[in-house]
């Protein structure tokens, strides 16, 4: 039986100040999104969204998805959701991802959980609309290094390729290699049968990146009715052709993002880390392997690293003409996908809400409603034997979640047959200098310097002999902190996050297909805490 704990996300220790801020609705952050997600207020996002999205907007996307789905089996629930988009009571709620290996982190499973999840919600509260889970694939990303590996059980598994321009449209030819890696890492079995077949349907038996993770997400999803689309479609990027010639002659994003970031680094109350800078043009020129920055640099338009430049007539005309060449940078994305999708709500992890929140201000100068902002859930898979061995071990949520060091010294204090905690003898020594102090202050005030002198000397010894006093303990109790440390390593590879570092594989090895479902019932995309699941 399924068993549920949860910890707030500023007790993980893993999660920014931003985040935690937005979660607890502080106001300082209030300027820097729209609505809050509660269910609620998509009552006013949903009426937003619908003065704003036309039909032929929904007319434009519908064909190209249709057309994306050519060649993909979908399944009645996703063809049924494809279509009721064409309907104006039809809404999406959307997360995206990079096109990494073989899903790449276990986070990505999350992501779309969380969507799906909430759709079902938006259905039960709202029944007089429709709302579809979408999965943006990151098909024009180039950066093919974040993408070409997935983690399995501490090895980590890369596909080596030169690779230029989209990764979407990178050949799969290569990836013979990482199957039979995979066939000798995964064993016997049916859970690990399963996979390696998905693996070699996806991706050997697809032509480019865009087409295997298209397969493959729909393969694990299609029964939720998941929707998946490319945005590298000239048909949708046409659509967003005006947005594209204001930015490339107005530079609006770099004024507005650029306005923000500044108000951003002046909150009184504190201060964020600014995820993204603009560019002065947010956009890229796409073409087979090739995938640079526009710049206007010398009275011309150019694409960098190449001899390829225009005027601004000429540029004009590129796009009019070939609307498909021109890419969306992170800044620039966001707004693509709500002016194409009849978007009410992006769901994404702290990174990527962080960079949102630089957005709003820009989405408000081009008319373009701004969408609900939700953290994905977050998930920690334990077996019933590892929460068995924390159970025995007296290890709670919140201590593996501490870091190694706090961590150790904790659970070595707890379980000492002696007190190692000098915390009251520092405060009777801090309150004796208190009255050195003032004996100082009534006699000769020179001495205030000797006696502070002494006071850090003494406090120094104190922390030195605590110190040596727990490291003897630690290699008293050196067996129970090897189980202790084991576990908490078990449960955070390499010290990080297991959604973070983990490919889902693992769990598939172990659940098989009841992996998905079990997460699709018990994730709460609403419940702002990080979720912790003996499976």
């Amino acid at each position: 039986m399924t068993k549920i704990s949860t910890l707030p996300f500023n007790k993980t220790g893993f999660f920014s100040s931003l985040i935690c801020d937005y979660l607890e609705k502080k106001h300082a952050l209030k300027p820097f999104y729209n609505r809050f997600p509660s269910i609620e207020n998509f009552k006013a996002q949903i009426e937003e969204k619908q003065t704003f999205y036309k039909q032929d907007t929904r007319n434009v996307l519908v064909k190209a998805l249709k057309n994306q789905y050519k060649l993909v089996e979908a399944s009645n629930e996703t063809l049924q959701n494809i279509a009721l988009l064409q309907k104006t009571n039809t809404f999406t709620i959307t997360t995206g991802h990079q096109l990494n290996l073989f899903t790449g982190p276990l986070y990505f499973l999350y992501k779309i959980i969380s969507t799906i999840n909430l759709t079902t919600q938006l259905k039960a509260a709202y029944p007089a609309f429709n709302f579809v889970p979408i999965y943006w694939m990151a098909t024009e990303d180039h950066d093919f290094d974040e993408i070409n590996f997935f983690n399995f059980k501490g090895k980590k598994i890369q596909w080596n390729k030169n690779a230029n321009g989209a990764v979407g449209e990178l050949s799969t030819d290569g990836l013979e290699a990482i199957l039979q890696l995979l066939n000798s890492e995964l064993g016997i079995g049916k859970n690990a049968e399963t996979l390696k077949k998905l693996f070699e349907n996806a991706y050997l038996k697809h032509d480019n990146l865009t087409q295997a993770t298209q397969y493959l997400a729909n393969a694990l999803f299609k029964n939720y009715g998941l929707v998946i689309i490319d945005g590298n479609d000239k048909d949708l990027k046409a659509l967003f052709a005006p947005y594209v010639k204001q930015e490339l002659f107005e530079q609006t994003s770099f004024k507005q993002v650029t306005n923000t970031n500044t108000r951003l680094n002046n909150l009184e109350e504190k201060q964020y880390k600014i995820q993204v800078n603009p560019r002065e043009i947010n956009l890229f020129y796409l073409t087979s392997n090739l995938r640079e920055r526009i710049v206007f640099e010398d009275d011309v338009y150019k694409v960098i690293n190449t001899n390829i430049s225009w005027s601004a007539h000429d540029l004009e005309y590129e796009l009019e003409t070939h609307p498909e060449r021109f890419s969306p940078n992170v800044i620039m994305r966001p707004l693509y996908q709500e002016v194409i999708l009849p978007n009410l709500c992006y769901i994404g992890g702290g990174g990527e809400l962080a960079y949102w929140f630089q957005l709003k201000q820009m989405f408000n100068e081009l008319s373009v409603p701004f969408p609900v902002l939700l953290l994905r859930n977050s998930v920690l898979i334990q077996t019933k034997n590892q929460a068995d061995k924390l159970q025995k071990l007296q290890i709670s949520t919140e201590d593996v979640f501490l870091k190694r060091h706090t961590f150790i010294n904790k659970k070595v204090r707890e379980i000492s047959n002696i007190n190692i905690d000098f915390s009251e003898q520092k405060k009777h020594l801090q309150q004796q200098f208190a009255s050195l102090y003032e004996l100082a202050e009534q006699t000769d005030k020179t001495f205030l310097g000797a006696v502070k002198a002494q006071e850090k000397k003494q406090l120094k010894g104190l922390d030195t002999l605590e110190k040596r006093l727990l490291k003897a303990q630690k290699y008293k109790l050196s067996d129970q902190v090897s189980r202790m440390t084991n576990i908490q390593n078990e449960l955070f590879p390499n010290g990080s996050l297991q959604e973070r570092n983990a490919n889902f594989s693992e769990f598939y090895l172990e659940y098989g297909n009841t992996l998905i479902p079990e997460l699709i019932t018990h994730l709460n995309p609403l419940n702002s805490d990080f979720v912790v699941l003996t499976l």
